[in-house]
């Protein structure tokens, strides 16, 4: 994925109503326990791959893949040996 790129998605997710854009970099094997946040989220997996754990439900997602939280969700993030990237719009409350 390329600079413009980012800049579109920003675009999208600024007229969806997200306040904030940014970039996340995870480094090889990073493992994060059940936890929430206190904003809405929509992310779009740009580089490596990881795990997100909703309840029971696992996905494994690849670059591509998006997927989305609620505000307050409890879930649980691995990244895959090489890490992984991904770009994510924030709604705060």
């Amino acid at each position: 994925m390329t600079t413009s790129d980012f800049e579109r998605f920003t675009a999208d997710m600024k007229a969806q109503g997200f306040d904030e854009v940014l970039e996340r970099k995870w480094a090889p094997a990073t493992v994060l326990e059940s936890h929430t946040h206190p904003f809405s989220l929509k992310a779009v997996v740009v580089q490596g791959e990881m795990w997100l754990t909703v309840g029971k439900h696992t996905r494994h997602l690849r670059p591509g893949d998006e997927f989305a939280l609620e505000h307050s969700v409890p879930h649980a993030e691995r990244y895959g040996v090489d890490g992984a990237t991904y770009w994510v719009a924030r709604r705060n409350s």
